[in-house]
């Protein structure tokens, strides 16, 4: 038996639903597996030349002996391939309680024909037979199993070392925004010390407006460092700790002068509480 590899198109578009051609539904076919060495030279070879030759060996009383002879032209090996085993057995396992088919879907090659062709759809047998190819462990098998293994082991990711500028990827020493942060700092100014009675002035000034002020507040009016600032509001306010004013400063009762109300006011309230 010859094995020849045949050109097949195929053909990914959607299609409508077609007639199954059942002619061939009482032929009996193989499902055979190949190692991946077998069908990498399969799907290479050309269409239409023989890939394979097929033996089988019948004695009385005994089962089929299968064997499977790979074709000269596809042992022919590349600079890096290593050669691959010429003869290989096949393992017989019958089908029983399955039912396995082999379909074809053919597509006309010219649809602009006078009388195109429909695509055919057909049933090519039924799978009596699995059969599992194996090589013979020889030492051009194990030859090839070796480089396969190697080749496994490499990591697909590797550090090299450059001898040139790569253009698609340049490295950013300084990015926007710290360049913009450091401008902002130099023309700000180092923030340094003034004397501690400027420093509690600015502090009644600001106290004038709001009563409580947040730390960070306090750093931007008065333009001190915050461990001094809060070395001077210790003396002269209080950090509240309790709701509704949690985590704020506030004058001291001492250092508090704000208005007092009207004596309008008082009699007015005192007025509409009688």
């Amino acid at each position: 038996m010859i094995l020849s590899k045949m050109s097949s198109s195929t053909s990914t578009t959607p299609h409508s639903d077609k007639e199954l051609d059942l002619s061939n539904s009482n032929r009996g076919v193989w499902l055979v597996k190949v190692p991946k060495y077998i069908s990498t030279k399969w799907q290479k070879a050309p269409g239409n030349i023989e890939v394979g030759k097929l033996r089988i060996s019948k004695s009385a009383g005994q089962k089929a002996v299968v064997s499977l002879a790979i074709a000269d032209s596809l042992l022919t090996q590349e600079s890096d391939e290593v050669v691959i085993p010429k003869d290989h057995h096949l393992d017989v396992q019958i089908v029983e309680r399955q039912t396995l088919g082999v379909f074809s879907h053919s597509v006309p090659p010219n649809s602009d024909a006078v009388v195109p062709e429909t695509e055919k759809l057909c049933l090519e047998g039924r799978i009596q037979q699995k059969l599992e190819c194996r090589p013979h462990a020889d030492k051009g098998y194990m030859q090839l199993k070796l480089e396969s293994f190697r080749k496994a082991a490499q990591p697909t990711r590797l550090v090299m070392q450059l001898d040139r500028v790569v253009q698609n990827y340049k490295p950013v020493s300084n990015h926007k925004y710290n360049i913009e942060y450091e401008e902002k700092k130099k023309a700000e100014g180092k923030k340094a010390r003034d004397d501690k009675d400027s420093v509690i002035e600015m502090l009644f000034a600001a106290f004038e407006k709001h009563q409580y002020y947040n730390i960070k507040d306090l750093v931007r009016i008065t333009r001190q460092p915050v461990t001094y600032l809060k070395e001077i509001l210790k003396d002269v306010c209080d950090y509240n700790i309790k709701n509704p004013h949690r985590n704020m400063w506030e004058l001291k009762p001492e250092y508090r002068h704000y208005k007092d109300q009207p004596s309008g006011d008082k009699a007015d309230k005192s007025d509409d509480s009688d």
